[in-house]
């Protein structure tokens, strides 16, 4: 889980299991129409996504219909936090039937912007980069990776995944050339900083980072961290709880 999302228990104001919160309501009540939320706590964010991934799945299998409960399932949450989450989309079941798939997808995918085309660029072509370049998965979520560059002579002028490998030296005039919306930082941390700094010079907004510091950018920015090994001390501190 990327570290900058919360838990459930961290998040403000998050109910608990059993409170009192909207239900899946009879059949042939309408979905009404409401505005597209622009503020939903991290943890909550994270949990859509998973919930968008998991609806992807069930109408890849032709499955119409899902209720909160086997949503819950499928991501490892309550029935509760299921509901309060949607509600908050405006999205509601129908009693018995559960909550279409086709329109959870859509409203889901509106508020995660999955709707949006986004252009992206990666940075750093090493283990990690490579397997990012090869993974199928960004196209279907809306992003499109248009580029990527490195330092290594070897790599520069290749191709991976159909995305072509430049040279980091050119990169502050490809990204004005190229306007991407969102950028994956994959290089060592020493030259995190600096190259992230070039990337919000050439106009990126959003930066996924997996480089082990803590980048320091104007607000503007926006920035997902996602530390492999803190994840994995995260991961061996809650088997560790367990014994």
């Amino acid at each position: 889980m990327p570290n900058d999302q919360a838990s459930d228990d961290e998040a403000p104001g998050d109910l608990a299991d059993d409170a009192e919160v909207p239900t899946e309501i009879d059949d042939c009540a309408e979905v009404p129409a409401i505005e597209t939320p622009t503020h939903l706590p991290q943890p909550a964010v994270g949990r859509l996504s998973l919930y968008y991934r998991e609806l992807q799945r069930l109408a890849d299998g032709g499955t119409p219909s899902v209720n909160s409960r086997e949503l819950g399932q499928l991501v490892a949450v309550s029935p509760a936090v299921v509901r309060r989450d949607l509600s908050a989309l405006g999205t509601i079941g129908r009693r018995g039937v559960g909550y279409n798939v086709d329109l959870l997808i859509e409203r889901i995918g509106m508020v995660l912007g999955s709707g949006v085309q986004w252009r992206v660029v990666l940075i750093g072509v090493g283990s990690l980069g490579d397997a990012l370049l090869r993974y199928r998965g960004f196209d279907r979520l809306g992003f499109s990776l248009i580029a990527a560059f490195d330092v290594a002579p070897h790599r520069i002028g290749t191709e991976i995944g159909g995305v072509q490998i430049r040279d980091a030296a050119g990169m502050d005039d490809a990204i004005k050339e190229l306007r991407p919306d969102l950028a994956i930082l994959a290089v060592p941390a020493e030259h995190a900083t600096d190259v992230a700094n070039r990337l919000v010079a050439g106009g990126i907004t959003g930066i996924l980072n997996f480089a082990p510091t803590t980048l320091r950018l104007p607000p503007r920015v926006a920035v997902v961290n996602v530390d492999l090994a803190s994840e994995l001390q995260r991961l061996a501190f809650s088997v560790q709880s367990r014994k």
